[in-house]
């Protein structure tokens, strides 16, 4: 068994870290792959904060409708967070880096947070909905990103998310009128 040196193993950590950043994959130029990560990384900072926005409101809900708000919320959640993998991996794919921690997303996010101590269940519902809203804004936004870099596969994946987050506020809207 070989014994490496922390010198040699930081080296080698620096030429992986140094590849990882620098890989080009389907023939993205840099730029397009500096462009690419920036967006998708900023949409997947939005997907965590709207995820646990929605989980909070999910375990701090009450009131006459607990129960049909609480699935809603605890429905959401899952299809919000399923979408977070997708983007990270589309990042890797095109030879970028994505998020590696809860400081990185705190950066990023652009979906507030909300940690008051009480917020009635129609103000969570109003909340989630513009969240979402804005979410979709920002998807629009990342689409004309990945259509000008011809990211066919992740334009296509946001037009889903796209009609995903819609979805999502539109339920949402319903269910405070």
């Amino acid at each position: 068994m070989a014994t490496h040196s922390r010198q040699e193993m930081a080296t080698q950590t620096g030429r992986e870290s140094k590849m990882a950043k620098t890989e080009n994959r389907d023939d993205f130029n840099p730029e397009q792959v500096k462009n690419l990560s920036s967006v998708l990384n900023a949409l997947l900072a939005d997907y965590f904060a709207l995820y646990l926005k929605t989980k909070n409101f999910h375990w701090h809900m009450s009131g006459a409708h607990f129960r049909d708000y609480h699935l809603l919320l605890d429905e959401q959640a899952d299809q919000i967070f399923k979408v977070t993998d997708d983007i990270a991996e589309r990042v890797r794919k095109v030879g970028g880096v994505t998020i590696r921690s809860i400081g990185h997303i705190a950066r990023l996010q652009r979906i507030a947070d909300n940690d008051l101590e009480f917020v009635p269940a129609h103000g969570m519902l109003e909340e989630l909905q513009a969240d979402n809203q804005a979410l979709a804004h920002s998807l629009r936004s990342a689409h004309e990103v990945t259509s000008r870099c011809g990211d066919y596969a992740t334009t296509s994946l946001i037009e889903v998310w796209i009609d995903e987050a819609e979805r999502r506020a539109w339920f949402l809207f319903e269910a405070t009128r």
